[in-house]
């Protein structure tokens, strides 16, 4: 009994459209998994690293990132944003993210104080926003600089400077928020320092490595499947010869 291989025309065009498509979603993954870990270096070298002044303007922010600086301001609460959707140890709640004007300067800063709890509601009713406390007067902040993504997608009304302010946004998109206030902001957040005094909130950061194995799982999950459709397509297109 002989076998031999003969494929389909309409089953490999399928099969390498397949292939092709599990093989660059794999890759997407693994570059996002290596992606994370470059930025896990670059985090570990800026901690060791002493805080400087921050200065009036950044122009190559990706050189700056998780860079430790040093300034004093004061708050306005403002035009304050709440981030929801942030888990803190399985608890919802929302990141505090207030503007501060820069001391000697027009320019503001927003600061990202840490993590609040959502306020419970009664049943069918939304959550309720948090009561904020907010140091008054000049504050001495220090913190690592975060470069938030310019890429999500959005359901989120924009709010205008016209109405009433609304400090919830799902993602904190910098364009916008740059457009909705009255001031100049800086293109950055600066990340309150653990044991900074000034008005800080539970500031357990997120780190780029903590998501690098869920990346690698599903870069070897589509490999998988590219492999697992390139064995069918083979059993499928091998025939007996019938004698």
């Amino acid at each position: 009994m002989k076998y031999t291989f003969r494929p389909n025309v309409w089953l490999t065009l399928a099969t390498v459209l397949m292939l092709g498509l599990c093989v660059k979603l794999g890759m997407w993954q693994y570059d996002k998994a290596d992606t994370r870990r470059r930025l896990q270096t670059q985090l570990n070298t800026r901690l060791s690293e002493p805080a400087v002044s921050l200065p009036a303007k950044i122009t190559a922010l990706e050189s700056w990132r998780y860079k430790q600086v040093k300034f004093i301001g004061k708050y306005d609460t403002r035009y304050q944003l709440l981030i929801d959707n942030q888990v803190q140890n399985t608890v919802a709640g929302y990141h505090v993210l207030t503007p501060m004007q820069v001391e000697g300067s027009d320019t503001y800063v927003l600061v990202n104080r840490g993590w609040v709890a959502r306020t419970a509601a009664s049943v069918g009713e939304a959550p309720r926003q948090p009561t904020i406390g907010t140091p008054m007067g000049s504050q001495q902040i220090e913190g690592d600089i975060a470069l938030p993504a310019n890429k999500f997608f959005t359901m989120d009304t924009p709010p205008t400077t016209d109405g009433e302010w609304q400090p919830v946004w799902q993602n904190l998109d910098m364009m916008r928020y740059a457009k909705s206030v009255p001031f100049k902001v800086q293109p950055f957040v600066v990340r309150l320092n653990s044991k900074s005094n000034a008005g800080g909130f539970v500031r357990s950061w997120s780190t780029p490595g903590e998501r690098v194995n869920m990346h690698l799982g599903y870069a070897y999950q589509w490999f998988g499947f590219a492999l697992t459709l390139l064995v069918i397509y083979i059993v499928l297109n091998i025939k007996k010869v019938e004698r």
